[in-house]
């Protein structure tokens, strides 16, 4: 039986976390050639390269994202354990991972994730934000026990995993008071000229507003292009430009933000899913976040069930 050197395992996994040798060292009190040297032992017992160089940098390949990911889970699993004996508690708490897609909000994955924090006993969420695709293989060899995201599975993979429809929204447009009180008035047309902030190509709200400006026949002057939506939201904080969100989650962007809500796009809304592995939600924490999400978060948008459900 072959057996995982977890020296090795713990030696690699600091340099990940720490972003290279000389910091993993300092932490380790090791010297980076001892540290480089019991890596790639590792990587021959692995058969694969874990890190590739990147000018002077080192990165993670995708067998090292992998394997970070195994050792994130393994060395938490110790933290875990030497609490519970040191406690005296011989009840190992439930578990959620959690994949969260780059192209959900921030706001809409805490609101759904919300209802964990009251849940008896407590339930530890282990969260990741990663694309799509990645997540959804970490799902396929159950490493995540649900993704969240806004595109359904059919769309991102051919892994067979489940959708279950959370609910919908409505997108509307925001921007700081000044930028309201210019093209609020006479609004959707206003915005012909006005500046912008969008989403990237791959984003399924980039091509739904693009549709929409050539719909309404405007024009906006794109300022900005982001892949990170909270990026994006503290760049229109400060006035760059008009940006849109799902209109469900207005007041907490309007108090986070310090924006004001321009008007909303008729016509256009946007979808969130919880993918799974299972057709159903065993996993009572999933049950949980998922009727929440349908009775509270998403309850004044009632979206008609598709006839053909994608598995």
């Amino acid at each position: 039986m072959e057996w995982l050197n977890y020296h090795h395992l713990h030696y690699f996994w600091m340099v990940a976390r720490e972003g290279g040798l000389a910091p993993a060292a300092v932490k380790l009190r090791l010297s980076a050639p001892t540290l480089s040297a019991q890596i790639n032992t590792l990587e021959e017992a692995l058969g694969e390269e874990l890190f590739k160089k990147q000018g002077r940098r080192l990165v993670l390949t995708e067998t090292g994202h992998v394997a970070y990911r195994y050792a994130e889970e393994i060395f938490s699993l110790g933290t875990e354990l030497l609490g519970a004996v040191r406690s005296g508690s011989h009840q190992r708490p439930a578990r959620l991972a959690v994949g969260v897609s780059q192209s959900v909000p921030k706001l809409i994955a805490r609101q759904v994730l919300e209802p964990l924090e009251r849940m008896e006993p407590r339930v530890r969420i282990i969260c990741r934000e990663e694309p799509p695709e990645r997540l959804l293989a970490d799902l396929a060899v159950h490493t995540l026990d649900v993704v969240l995201t806004d595109s359904p599975a059919a769309n991102l993979s051919n892994i067979k995993v489940f959708n279950h429809l959370l609910g919908e929204s409505p997108l509307a447009i925001f921007g700081t008071a000044a930028l309201m009180t210019r093209y609020r008035p006479g609004f959707p047309a206003s915005l012909e000229g006005a500046p912008f902030l969008l989403p990237t190509d791959a984003s399924v709200n980039r091509r739904a507003l693009e549709a929409w400006f050539d719909h309404i026949g405007v024009r906006p002057s794109i300022v900005g292009e982001f892949d990170d939506g909270a990026l994006l939201k503290s760049f229109a904080a400060g006035g760059m430009g008009l940006f849109a969100a799902p209109a469900v989650i207005q007041t907490e962007i309007k108090r986070q933000y310090g924006v004001q809500k321009i008007g909303t796009i008729s016509g256009v809304t946007e979808r969130f899913y919880a993918l799974t592995c299972e057709r159903r939600l065993n996993h009572p924490a999933l049950r949980v976040i998922t009727e929440t999400a349908r009775e509270h978060l998403f309850k004044h948008s009632k979206p008609k069930p598709r006839r053909k459900r994608t598995e």
